[in-house]
């Protein structure tokens, strides 16, 4: 009996500091939005009349202390659709920071309830846990009955019940309930009107995306159980989250159900710009990306769930001392331009690669970005600074471009007074993957090893993330590991004038 009292003490003091947070919440929308009424000058009908079909409008109309910046065209987009299509079935994978939840959990439910000639709102919420969900529940009730511009225009919205137990309803009679995951979701009902519209928000974590077991069944109680809640299917099905692991909820049905409507919203686009433009700066997630590291950020942002080391692992990433320039056996800056001239599609990459006698890769410099061809040529010049004056081959992967870049190069030199006598790299390669992983061997040998003076550039810390995310059939860049093997290719199979044999197959010395 002391134990449950204990336990019964623990969960009022944590109960009445939740609802001591969500009281003080609510008079910070009632006191946001009490000075809309005032500053408006728009005319009430008109204002209600162009909400109901203009979603931006109606977001930043109404809740400009939730939506600080305008919507994206994908959040847009997903209204309409869930307005226009009574039984939506939904999957949005939209990266962190893109107000996923605020959105299908929140605004887009409220948008409904606007609406016209409708029935009433049965809505369930689920999330990971009971406590998640309730949580995305009490930000639904706060709007509902402190946002004083949204009840002026369509009636006040309070009625009984409360998110803090789960469930509550308003005056005219919607119901809105949470769910943890798994939690039984059979009977809702609400005078007679069973489950209309269902929002399963952020369902995956990180430990049970270790379980892809417990993933399984999780998803098979979202088209079971879940699904089975609404009335032989009549009402709206969303699912919304990122796929930050191989093994998630959200992926799993995304791959499956292929009759779902289905948009994958990443951090960039497909042209390397910001999504969500009117509120992120590509410098800002650049500077994230840099911090986080790549792995982290396509993890996070790109709903790319990479594993690093699947090919190369972090412990045969070696840095250490080079020899001086003169003392290499070889030496070759090779260059991989990437397809594209924008800045905005796969990276260029530019190394510096050295072979010592004893046959081992030294990795002296690396230029990779985003970048444009005359940055990329520039690159050139500064190896060419680098080197003083030592012999060094360039080299260039061959492709549809090389006039281009060869011109580019033309261009440049005439600028500067002197041209790098820069080759295309002719060779009739083999699969991309194959030529990259071969690699494996040399540095799992400590045959590949990276100047330590280097660690910490962009260009070095571009080769290190793309290495540790490459993997067979992987969306990740490998520009820069491309231009590695050619280097490295051409300098395994050029003929040593000292020795006059191949070094291909042979061994290092480790004590180079």
């Amino acid at each position: 009996m002391v134990v449950t009292s204990k336990k019964a003490k623990v969960k009022s003091s944590k109960r009445k500091k939740a609802m001591e947070k969500w009281t003080k919440h609510c008079l910070d929308v009632q006191k946001s939005t009490a000075t809309l009424l005032d500053s408006t000058n728009e005319n009430q009908s008109s204002r209600i009349m162009r909400a109901k079909t203009d979603y931006g409008y109606f977001v930043t109309t109404y809740f400009p202390h939730l939506a600080t910046k305008a919507c994206g065209k994908f959040q847009i987009e997903a209204a309409n659709y869930i307005l226009k299509n009574n039984r939506a079935r939904g999957i949005f994978e939209w990266a962190r920071g893109h107000a996923k939840s605020t959105h299908l959990s929140l605004l887009i439910p409220l948008w409904l309830r606007i609406q016209d000639e409708r029935d009433p709102l049965v809505m369930v919420l689920v999330s990971k846990s009971n406590p998640a969900a309730k949580e995305l529940l009490s930000d639904l009730q706060a709007e509902l009955e402190s946002n004083e511009l949204y009840k002026r225009d369509f009636s006040q919205q309070k009625g009984e019940g409360s998110w803090a137990d789960g469930k509550f309803i308003t005056a005219d009679g919607d119901m809105f309930l949470a769910l943890g995951r798994g939690q039984s979701p059979r009977g809702i009902k609400k005078s007679g009107i069973r489950v209309n519209y269902i929002s399963i928000d952020d369902i995956d974590d990180d430990e049970m995306s270790r379980n892809p077991r417990r993933v399984k069944q999780t998803a098979d109680w979202c088209l079971g159980a879940l699904f089975g809640s609404m009335d032989m299917g009549r009402g709206r099905f969303v699912i919304v989250g990122n796929r930050f692991d191989r093994h998630t909820v959200i992926g799993t049905l995304a791959d499956t159900k292929k009759n779902f409507f289905h948009t994958t919203v990443n951090v960039l686009d497909k042209n390397g710009r910001p999504t969500w433009k009117e509120n992120f700066t590509l410098k800002e997630i650049q500077e994230v990306r840099q911090d986080m590291g790549e792995a982290r950020f396509q993890r996070e942002y790109m709903n790319n769930p990479v594993r690093e080391g699947s090919v190369f692992e972090e412990k045969y990433m070696r840095y250490g001392k080079m020899l001086s320039l003169s003392d290499y056996a070889s030496l070759i800056c090779y260059t991989d331009p990437s397809f594209k001239s924008s800045t905005k599609n796969d990276f260029k990459a530019t190394v510096l690669v050295g072979i010592t006698k004893k046959g081992v890769f030294h990795v002296l410099k690396v230029f990779a970005d985003q970048t444009k061809v005359s940055t990329m040529v520039d690159w050139h010049y500064q190896m060419r600074e680098y080197v003083r004056g030592l012999p060094v081959r360039y080299m260039m992967e061959s492709g549809f471009v090389q006039d281009l870049l060869l011109d580019e190069f033309k261009k440049v030199g005439n600028k500067k007074g002197f041209q790098i006598p820069i080759l295309p790299d002719t060779r009739k390669k083999p699969d991309k993957f194959q030529r990259i992983e071969n690699l494996q061997p040399l540095f799992q040998r400590y045959e590949v090893i990276f100047n330590e003076k280097e660690k910490g550039s962009q260009g070095m810390e571009v080769m290190i993330d793309q290495l540790l995310l490459f993997e067979k059939g992987s969306r990740n860049h490998d520009d820069a590991p491309d231009a590695l093997e050619g280097a490295i290719w051409i300098l395994s199979n050029r003929e040593r004038v000292s020795n006059n044999r191949h070094i291909v197959g042979k061994r290092a010395n480790r004590h180079y």
